[in-house]
């Protein structure tokens, strides 16, 4: 098996924590190459990679494959482009750009050159959403009226980082967790017909949105909730699915994360599993009276998206993510931020 080298842009929080061991994971990929700015910390954990002090470097380097982006949010864009011009396939991780209009250049792009760009929205293979998934694809709920996806934390104080810093590009939660929430959402049920949104920033000394609360608005009375609160110390479920013959409620969050901050590796025996106390609790209408049942949780596999990336560069599967997704979720983003600047419901063609 020939492995696609990778070329690795970016070794903070996720680069090091996701993408790398996300793509040691799978087999036939190399993360050859690394770009960081703190080369000892990434020779200690890649003895392997070769590191280079600048992004340029790593993308003019003749056997990198696949680029990934792991930077600050501003510098996707320039990077991304940067890397499809130089033939380069690309990934980027989560938000794909700050606008629709730098998200539907390097689409537009991709397509030009022939190479594959994707974003990383991992939690496509979050346990608790692949069951929530397969319970509404079930029709076992009936028709969906309202789907509720929640991701609240409790991080009362404002750390200093450029994620909180409302004087950067792209900072706050509504690029940070957003494009998980959304990108679910129009996984399921696709594109809205409108957004109604909520942003505010609730801690002491916030510069930057740390709360959101969207509605989205589809044909036939479907309604969307994604919501994310950085002061919640005693969280609610992270899903609530409803539908016409029963409710479906979810507590907890995904493991995965908790695991790869602890060093663990996808491939251990209890990967992305759940304990039974954090299984999903199924309502269902029997003749005017509520039947409960638990349904357990399917596994996790956030290293499903690079064994997916790997098939579509090498056998020409689907794209586990397109860079269409990408510009989707971006177009909720920014009807999101004109609704909460407007005060108002904004429609999306």
């Amino acid at each position: 098996m020939q492995d696609l080298n990778i070329g690795l842009i970016g070794y903070g929080f996720a680069g090091a924590t996701f993408h790398a061991p996300l793509i040691g994971a799978v087999p036939g990929l190399a993360l050859a190459h690394v770009a960081s700015s703190r080369p000892d910390v990434v020779h200690a954990a890649l003895p392997k990679a070769r590191v280079h002090a600048d992004p340029q470097a790593l993308i003019d380097t003749p056997d990198v494959d696949v680029v990934v982006i792991a930077t600050p949010n501003e510098s996707h864009h320039p990077l991304a482009r940067q890397a499809l011009l130089a033939g380069k396939h690309v990934v980027v991780d989560k938000p794909f750009t700050l606008t629709v209009a730098e998200a539907e250049d390097l689409a537009q792009l991709a397509r030009a050159r022939g190479r594959l760009l994707s974003v990383f929205h991992n939690r496509r293979w979050d346990n608790d959403f692949l069951t929530v998934r397969q319970q509404i694809e079930s029709g076992v709920l009936g028709e969906i009226n309202t789907f509720i996806s929640t991701l609240d934390r409790y991080r009362p104080a404002v750390r200093v980082r450029w994620r909180e810093d409302g004087a950067v590009p792209g900072a706050g939660t509504l690029f940070d967790l957003g494009p998980h929430l959304i990108d679910q959402a129009l996984l399921l049920f696709g594109m809205p017909r409108r957004v109604l949104a909520d942003l505010g920033a609730q801690r002491t000394g916030a510069s930057a949105t740390d709360y959101f609360h969207l509605v989205l608005g589809y044909d036939g009375g479907l309604r969307v909730i994604l919501h994310a609160g950085s002061v919640v110390r005693l969280p609610g479920p992270r899903f609530a699915v409803h539908g016409r013959l029963g409710s479906l409620v979810k507590h907890g969050f995904d493991p995965q994360e908790d695991a790869l901050r602890a060093g663990r590796t996808p491939g251990d025996g209890d990967w992305g599993l759940d304990a039974e106390s954090a299984y999903a609790e199924l309502v269902l209408d029997r003749d005017g009276a509520p039947v409960s049942t638990r349904v357990p949780t399917l596994a996790g596999a956030h290293h499903a998206y690079y064994r997916g990336l790997r098939e579509a560069i090498v056998h020409g599967a689907p794209s586990p993510v397109t860079a269409e997704d990408g510009v989707a979720v971006m177009r909720v983003i920014e009807a999101a931020q004109r609704s909460a600047a407007e005060a108002r419901m904004i429609p999306i063609e």
